[in-house]
């Protein structure tokens, strides 16, 4: 293809005319002439036949004096016609290159978007590959802290466990989750490769061979590896120093929600406990109804003791604010909140709803129900909060009377409660989903695991999980019982939610040192007391001296 001030010419179908008519005119002209030229010839040999039966010598002369001309004219139009099939020849070419059959401007087109598409790809690899670079390099660069707090530690790494300070708190030593594992282990397997190309290496590296190493990661820059290995057959260790750089932000998908369009559908399986139930109530008028979000309050009693004060309670979110989007199933059987739960999904008739899956004890703001609109997607995701669990006011509010209300006591700090990340309870997500997952082990009953069981099952699906600390979701402090007929594991599981729920490790700390502590301060107060009376003495005596 030759490109012409930066434009490509195609042959009109008008030139093609044209010069379909310039070389049918010379062929024309040509054949024309070669006619004449052979009938004045053939003329003129039977004129020498002729003149030479008659003797006439002179008249044959002439005859060749005009074939002499003829031929001369002849050499000249032949000339004259190669020169102008030469020109034509030469227009052609100009015009040969950029010349495409009539219906090719399409594809060429194609093509040429095709190639403005691959330099644009170019281009893209270039910037990226540039960008890398320059990750790389931040890495190796050492950062200034402002103090200790503003550090990023690194992590550790051992052949089975990681140690991470964000996790000794609950869990010293952790096994890798399963993108961490992986990340890791690409990671030791890489370095491996590159110690065996070191030529000076005679015996070959192993994964065998690797010590430890640390790691962390820069949130702007990417993550760093130091990996270290022993050496097969010497006492000499090989670190490898390794990063795996973030590339740029770019853009996966964009959509618009209207929020104000989709119906909440909270299920409580209740058993009993209908003054926590009012509290919950008067939070559940406060935050949804005089908010006039869009919710359904489904309600699953267990049991005949309350039911009708239960009513009761209900009827007056009619009376009192004329809401009447609430339902209330009774079941007489034990308590399970599996089953309950079940029982409330199947009871809606309606379309396709957002469900909420709610306890009793559950304190949640505004906040936390547009979280779990938008964050909760038919057919791609369900949302599984990490609710904020509150410690026993009693203990951490003992030096305070009256005690803060149960608004005030809504604060997320160390010393007011944890994040209850081994609690799947509480959780959104749409019928449909629910339906198709095959809804909650009804089997299993009392205490826990039926959540659990349920989360699992989600986890190995198409859906996507969203599992984050949430700010707008917490956990009320309440005594919990942990009876004898559980199963081991949900024993154990109850015993732990107990410990836990208490206060914090500090709080914890000063009421079991209580007397000790109070005694050195006793002591701490009567010295310095006494300082205080010993000076004030000699500050009187130099004035009476």
């Amino acid at each position: 293809m030759v490109s012409y001030s930066g434009k490509i010419k195609f042959l009109s179908i008008k030139a093609w005319a044209k010069l379909g008519i310039i070389l049918l005119v010379a062929f024309v002209v040509f054949l024309a002439r070669l006619e004449t030229c052979t009938t004045s010839l053939d003329g003129c040999v039977k004129m020498g036949e002729i003149q030479e039966g008659l003797g006439g010598r002179q008249k044959h002369e002439d005859c060749m004096t005009l074939l002499s001309e003829l031929e001369e004219r002849h050499r000249t139009e032949s000339s004259v016609l190669k020169q102008q099939i030469a020109e034509l020849k030469m227009e052609l070419a100009k015009f040969g290159d950029g010349m495409q059959p009539l219906d090719e401007p399409s594809r060429q087109k194609k093509l040429i978007l095709g190639e403005s598409v691959e330099n644009k790809r170019i281009e893209e690899a270039q910037a990226l590959q540039k960008t890398i670079v320059q990750q790389v390099a931040k890495i190796d660069n050492h950062k200034t802290y402002k103090d200790e707090y503003d550090v990023n530690p690194f992590n550790s790494l051992s052949s089975k466990f990681i140690y991470s300070l964000g996790s000794l708190r609950h869990r010293p030593a952790l096994h890798p989750r399963s993108d961490q594992k992986e990340d890791l282990v690409e990671a030791v397997f890489y370095a491996v490769e590159i110690l065996n190309k070191r030529r000076s290496v005679a015996q070959k590296f192993a994964v065998d061979n690797f010590v430890d190493g640390i790691f962390r990661t820069d949130y702007t820059i990417g993550t760093y590896y130091n990996m270290v290995f022993s050496h097969p057959s010497n006492n000499y260790y090989y670190t490898v120093q390794l990063a795996r750089p973030f590339a740029p932000l770019a853009k996966v998908k964009s959509q618009v929600i209207d929020t104000s369009r989709i119906t909440i559908n909270f299920i409580m399986p209740l058993k009993g406990r209908l003054d926590k139930f009012r509290s919950f109530l008067d939070r559940f008028k406060r935050i949804a109804i005089d908010s006039d979000i869009d919710v359904f309050l489904t309600v699953v009693y267990f049991g005949t003791d309350g039911l009708a004060e239960l009513q009761v309670i209900l009827n007056s979110l009619t009376t009192e604010h004329s809401f009447r989007n609430f339902k209330v199933i009774s079941l007489d059987k034990e308590f399970s909140r599996g089953a309950g739960l079940q029982e409330g999904v199947a009871s809606w008739t309606g379309a396709n709803v957002l469900l909420f899956f709610c306890d009793v004890d559950i304190a949640f703001n505004r906040e936390f129900l547009e979280h779990c609109r938008y964050y909760t997607i038919p057919g791609q995701t369900v949302y599984y909060p990490v609710v904020f669990s509150l410690y026993n006011p009693d203990v951490v509010y003992h030096d305070q009377n009256p005690k803060p209300s149960e608004d005030e006591q809504l604060k997320i700090t160390r010393e007011t409660g944890f994040w209850r990340d081994f609690g799947f309870g509480m959780t959104c997500q749409y019928r449909s989903d629910f339906m198709n997952i095959g809804g909650f082990d009804t089997k299993i009953q009392g205490w826990g695991m039926e959540d659990v069981e349920l989360y699992r099952r989600y986890l190995k699906s198409n859906l996507k999980v969203i599992r984050v600390p949430d700010n707008g979701i917490f956990h009320l402090y309440h005594p919990k019982e942990c009876p004898t007929t559980l199963s081991p594991e949900q024993y154990r599981m109850c015993i732990g939610s107990k410990a836990l729920g208490e206060a914090s490790h500090a709080t914890m700390g000063r009421l079991a040192f209580k007397d000790t502590i109070n005694m050195t301060l006793y002591d701490m107060g009567k010295t310095k007391l006494l300082h205080h009376h010993k000076k004030k003495t000699e500050e009187g005596e130099d004035e009476e001296g």
